[in-house]
């Protein structure tokens, strides 16, 4: 799992529009590295604040929420981009990015912001949920945003969060 400092490295780090976007996009939402190469411009419902995600894992659809600075990240890259078909295009306009090229721009994000951690991509998508799970969010909020059939598959991220350090005594909270 990466801390919040880690991810605000390793976006804050990465200079190309695109692949900024597509990694703030990709940790913002908890999505999978091919739901967001698949995104398109009619999937981003602005005034609601969500991202239709079609035909997910299991060809299963769901909303995800949509971020207000990732709105705004959203709006620069389509004002520079300006793509045809899908949100983020690969080499051949009207066509999706390839997944194995977001997944490099991850690598080098990380290089870049010198994260010695091994891991690749998918690990925005746990990130995310387990932050979510850290701030109190119920595992029913984060098992549909994630899109996960099973809520035992969303539990895994209440291992990943409750380590000793984290857990604080109620004792503490006493005023004596």
């Amino acid at each position: 799992m990466l801390s919040r400092d880690e991810v605000r490295r390793i976006i804050g780090g990465t200079e190309n529009l695109k692949h900024r976007t597509l990694l703030s996009l990709i940790y913002s939402c908890g999505l999978r590295v091919s739901e967001a190469a698949n995104l398109k411009a009619t999937d981003i419902d602005s005034e609601r604040k969500q991202i239709h995600i079609r035909l997910a894992k299991g060809a299963k659809d769901r909303y995800v929420m949509l971020s207000e600075k990732v709105l705004l990240l959203l709006r620069e890259y389509w004002s520079h981009y300006r793509p045809k078909v899908y949100l983020f295009e690969g080499g051949t306009r009207g066509k999706a990015i390839a997944v194995r090229t977001i997944q490099h721009a991850f690598s080098m994000a990380v290089n870049r912001a010198g994260v010695n951690k091994s891991h690749g991509i998918h690990i925005l998508r746990h990130s995310f949920a387990t932050h979510l799970v850290e701030k109190g969010i119920s595992l029913l909020a984060i098992q549909k945003l994630l899109g996960h059939t099973d809520i035992k598959t969303t539990m895994v991220y209440l291992h990943l969060q409750t380590t000793p350090a984290s857990i604080k005594s109620p004792f503490d909270e006493l005023n004596l």
